[in-house]
């Protein structure tokens, strides 16, 4: 039987590259987003680089949404007969600090980045088999401490407590769950703000690495969780951000530059 891998917000960046990633390991992908057009366009990318397209299907839905599990489990097993594999990868940026977060924005973070992602695990775990598996995608503000974290903050790190919760619970059935922690990744939703001097300046001059990541880095970490190799990992959270969240590292322009106290 084919294991099949079910990847949520698999229409761009970080999810995309891990269905074009999953798909050339011989996986079943199962795309999972909002948008049918990004997601047609997933699977006609896959087809172009010579791949089954027999091993891939979609489905466009809120994740948020009642019926979201149920129909996202059903898409998989009618499709592929089994699922191997979650990626819980779907999420939104651009927090506020908690003094200006109100109840709507909190509940929009938690409901896409906690809720969701614990109510697709809940409906799918069921159906894993042992050298099954689950990555739960959240960030370097679930390691860490950051600057306008906020409600983002509260959900990535209630996803990484929920994992250790699985990779403890559902481990001795033969069922791994790890998290990966990104940093700043060059995908759509994040570029834009490279625009704001002051957002290069936390990231870039304090990664100690030469570039950011790209969504493929990101997804060969997921990948190698989803690979035979990694079939003792579990309960971890793999960080990928250059080094910026263990080091307390500076650019040159940045320990060369004229620092402004702030105002107030």
């Amino acid at each position: 039987m084919v294991q099949t891998a079910i990847i949520t917000g698999a229409g761009s960046g970080i999810g995309l590259a891990v269905a074009k990633m999953l798909h050339a390991q011989g996986l079943a992908v199962v795309g999972v987003g909002r948008d049918a057009a990004k997601l047609a366009a997933m699977a006609a990318a896959i087809g172009d680089t010579g791949g089954d397209a027999a091993r891939v299907a979609t489905i466009s839905v809120d994740v948020t949404a009642t019926d979201a599990p149920q129909r996202i489990a059903a898409t998989a097993l009618e499709n592929f007969g089994s699922i191997t594999f979650l990626i819980n990868n779907a999420g939104v940026g651009s927090p506020k600090p908690l003094h200006e977060t109100d109840d709507d924005s909190l509940d929009y973070f938690l409901n896409i980045m906690l809720r969701a992602p614990f109510r697709l695990c809940r409906e799918v775990v069921g159906h894993m088999a042992p050298g099954s598996g689950i990555v739960n995608v959240t960030s370097t503000f679930a390691m860490i401490g950051g600057r306008r974290g906020g409600a983002y903050s509260a959900a990535k790190g209630g996803l990484k407590s929920l994992t250790e919760h699985m990779a403890c619970e559902y481990g001795p059935a033969g069922i791994r769950s790890n998290c990966v922690a990104p940093g700043v990744t060059m995908t759509d939703m994040v570029r834009h703000r490279f625009a704001d001097e002051t957002f290069q300046r936390s990231n870039v001059d304090t990664t100690p690495y030469p570039r950011l990541a790209e969504p493929e880095d990101v997804a060969s970490v997921i990948a190698y969780l989803c690979s035979p190799g990694a079939e003792m990992v579990n309960g971890q959270s793999i960080v990928v951000d250059g080094g910026w969240t263990k080091t307390k590292y500076l650019s040159p322009r940045a320990t060369t530059s004229t620092w402004i106290p702030a105002e107030g």
